[in-house]
């Protein structure tokens, strides 16, 4: 078995979007990396999720905007719970660092 780190720099081009890491998934709960640098989602994109989602920004900053105009910033260390089906987009991501997000996708209740 080989360990691998959560800072780990992958082979990705940014301008076409975020990078996307599945680190483990049941039929029960996915757990995945997210790397944001600088990307946003345009404003006619809403993520609506059949699952549960909990996200901690590892480093970086990041605003996160839901569909009643509410806007929650993050920064390093901080963490968020958001329910299934509450419609959200990302807004802004910081470049310098990059966004290293983990998200846990589940269902909570």
């Amino acid at each position: 078995m080989k360990s691998k780190s959560i800072f780990s720099n992958p082979n990705h081009d940014f301008s076409k979007g975020e990078f996307f890491e599945t680190l483990v998934e049941s039929s029960k709960v996915k757990i995945e990396r997210i790397i944001s640098k600088g990307n946003s989602d345009a404003e006619n994109i809403w993520y609506n999720q059949d699952k549960d989602e909990w996200v901690i920004l590892i480093q970086g900053s990041a605003t996160i905007a839901f569909e009643n105009n509410e806007f929650v910033d993050l920064k390093t260390g901080e963490h968020l719970f958001i329910p299934r089906h509450k419609k959200h987009r990302i807004t802004k991501t910081s470049i310098q660092p990059e966004c290293i997000w983990i998200g846990v996708h589940a269902d909570f209740e």
